[in-house]
């Protein structure tokens, strides 16, 4: 039986019905690569099931302490059972893209069942009328709850659910799939030991606050000591409201457009930026382009919120979760896509230096210092009541970006060939971007309020549009300097 960390707690406090706090993947699978050509359902269960010795965690379940008088436990199932965990669906003719999204959709809109381990994953056949999809393709969609994975744990969670071929040596087989250690059964406390253990803990958090309370102090004190002397940027915050900050509803909208990583580098280098400022610059382009076609750009520049991984700030510890978050301006209201583009490479570079900085990239875990009852009680305020919409700090949208493998993945022998992550949405912050690389595709997904986009595929439209845009630009600006090289080697060679 473990304690869940500080900020794992977190996200078990902010669940609520509108908002769950799962994210999620979806995996393409071309079945070729296979033994035979083809994979069976009864094969994945059993791939997965080999598998999860290696997450153990995948195998236990939330055990709350009574009252919510403190942090949850993981106590491991003892009636787990894989199947429940594992289903098998397939999309109605014509098995198209849309039907794809809309599924998709509406699997991610349903909370987890909190009294069971807090993972699913489907097993979607059908996908018959999909461009650029191999022959008998299937999909895989797992949802996992924040508390056991952030973005970059998520990683983990892939590289243990697949191998390197599709036939796995004997000697791997065995190292991985042999044997598996015996399911050791925990311990079930009573409510008088948890109890007990409450009392301590929160003797042991009074002197932890305390000294948390000084430290917070000395932070804030450095930067504001940077603020002043212009050392440490200050983020803008009084970015404008717009339709993606409305109260969060029950229903999702679910969307995805693949790019090739080496546009994406080609854009980088004919501009000087990062592979980050590009995909926030064809977020940033989408939005523009989307809110100005239903007439709702606001004229100054949008936010977004940009989670960072945390792990080397803050070095081992009980969470699962190592994610910090910080501003960043969108720069919505320039309307040159490069002078866009380089304004929001200062912005960028701007607000990894306040969070490498701020204590408020932390801003999270006071939801998992406080007691459950306090804080699941103020969440559920918060959401119920529409408090985001009084709040003067706007983000529009969220965009995470999470680098994948550069080599094969495969489940069950089949090769993954295209792979989408899904968020989380937050009361007042209906849009969610994930970018993710894998191999030579850089593919964007959208996950958002399905009132708030009521018209996903325009959207994606919109992300094509802004992505070519940069991407004619790039080659333009590419073509003279190459031309300038050609001519002074002809030079040279003539003088030679």
């Amino acid at each position: 039986m473990k304690q869940l960390g500080v900020l794992d707690t977190a996200f078990i406090n902010l669940e609520q019905t509108n908002t769950p706090q799962h994210i999620g993947g979806l995996g393409i699978y071309d079945p070729s690569t296979a033994p035979g050509g083809f994979v069976r359902f009864k094969q994945v269960i059993a791939s997965f099931e080999q598998r999860l010795h290696r997450l153990p965690l995948f195998r236990t379940r939330l055990h709350e302490v009574p009252g919510n008088l403190d942090r949850p436990y993981w106590v491991v199932d003892e009636n787990f059972d894989v199947e429940f965990h594992l289903r098998h669906i397939a999309l109605p003719h014509p098995g198209d893209w849309r039907q794809l999204c809309i599924q998709i959709a509406r699997l991610h809109s349903r909370p987890l069942d909190m009294a069971r381990p807090l993972w699913e994953a489907y097993i979607i056949e059908g996908l018959d009328n999909i461009p650029e999809l191999p022959e008998g393709s299937f999909a895989v969609y797992t949802k996992m709850h924040h508390s056991l994975v952030d973005g970059a744990g998520g990683q983990s969670f892939m590289a243990a659910l697949h191998d390197l071929e599709p036939e796995p040596s004997e000697s791997v087989a065995d190292e991985y799939l042999g044997i598996q250690p015996p399911l050791v059964i925990d311990h079930k406390p009573n409510s008088g030991e948890l109890l007990f253990r409450a009392l301590v803990n929160q003797t042991k958090n009074t002197a932890t606050m305390a000294k948390g309370t000084v430290n917070l102090a000395r932070d804030f004190a450095r930067l504001g000591y940077g603020v002043i002397q212009k050392t440490v940027p200050l983020p803008d915050i009084q970015a404008p409201k717009t339709r993606f900050n409305q109260p969060v509803g029950k229903h999702r909208a679910f969307e995805a457009t693949t790019f090739s990583v080496s546009d994406f580098k080609a854009i980088k280098n004919a501009f000087n930026v990062k592979i980050n400022d590009v995909a926030l610059a064809v977020v940033s382009g989408a939005m523009r382009r989307y809110l100005q076609e239903i007439g709702e750009l606001p004229e100054v520049s949008l936010a977004a919120g940009i989670p960072m991984n945390m792990r080397s700030r803050r070095g081992e510890n009980e969470d699962n979760n190592q994610v910090g978050s910080v501003f960043c301006k969108l720069h919505t209201d320039i309307d040159d896509p490069v002078a866009r583009l380089q304004a929001i490479h200062q912005s960028a570079n701007d607000a990894k230096e306040f969070g490498e900085k701020s204590p408020l990239v932390d801003a999270l875990k006071l939801v998992g210092v406080l007691s459950p009852w306090f804080a699941k009680g103020g969440a559920k305020l918060y959401s119920s009541g529409k408090i985001s919409q009084h709040m003067p700090v706007n983000i529009s949208t969220v965009v995470t970006n999470v680098p994948g493998a550069n080599f094969d993945l495969y489940c069950a022998g089949a090769r993954l060939v295209r792979y989408h992550g899904l968020g989380v949405l937050t009361p007042g912050v209906g849009l969610f971007h994930a970018v993710f690389s894998f191999g030579d595709a850089m593919t964007i997904s959208v996950l958002a309020d399905r009132e708030q986009l009521d018209d996903p595929m325009k959207y994606r439209e919109c992300l094509e549009a802004s992505f070519a845009e940069l991407k004619a630009l790039a080659d333009k600006s590419f073509k003279p300097s190459v031309a300038k090289k050609k001519t002074a080697k002809r030079r040279a060679a003539k003088s030679s």
